[in-house]
């Protein structure tokens, strides 16, 4: 019994190492990750109302590692027009989504983005971001019958539920895989 003190030492350092090394998985590094909205606008012309937005993304480590490895990741921007009631739940008037798919292509080393059918390669990761974190025009409504007091809810976020799925398992609790930003803007 003279070694157990010893081994209970050693034992509790081991679990101090492994804690520390949790919380700074955990706490990441000090650069800013995820998406800063730069540009949230809405405009009215002709009764059509339409959105302009524009995102700077900043990947966590985890994320450019699974893309540098050729996993697709998908990224969702969507948009919802809602009037304001008193005495219910808002309605929702309008509701538009857009999905982006960014994949490292090994052979030609470049990445590809797709939006629907569309697809176009660039150079560099940063390129391709870029492409996916801008929107112009972006149509909500047709006829829009607005009146004071109707607000647009825009989201732009990485879709973890598009990932393969063993990739899913334990994504919950990491905070490195949460990358997004959502904003509500009022209508005048």
């Amino acid at each position: 019994m003279p070694h157990m003190p010893h081994v209970l030492h050693q034992r509790l350092k081991g679990i101090a190492a492994w804690l520390a090394l949790c919380m700074a998985l955990v706490a990441g590094p000090a650069a800013a990750q995820g998406v800063e909205l730069t540009t949230l606008q809405a405009n009215r012309a002709e009764g059509v109302l339409s959105l302009d937005f524009a995102a700077r993304i900043t990947l966590p480590r985890a994320v450019e590692d699974a893309l540098q490895r050729g996993v697709p990741v998908y990224f969702v921007a969507s948009a919802d027009v809602f009037r304001p009631r008193w005495y219910w739940r808002d309605e929702r008037m309008a509701r538009v989504v857009r999905t982006w798919r960014v994949v490292f292509q090994p052979l030609t080393s470049t990445w590809r983005v797709s939006l629907g059918g569309l697809n176009q390669s660039y150079p560099s990761l940063p390129d391709a971001l870029t492409a996916i974190s801008r929107g112009s025009n972006w149509k909500l409504m047709d006829p829009a019958p607005l009146d004071p007091g109707h607000y647009i809810e825009f989201s732009d976020r990485l879709d973890n539920s598009q990932l393969p799925s063993p990739m899913q398992i334990g994504l919950g609790g990491q905070a490195g895989w949460a990358v997004g930003i959502e904003r509500v803007l009022r209508l005048e």
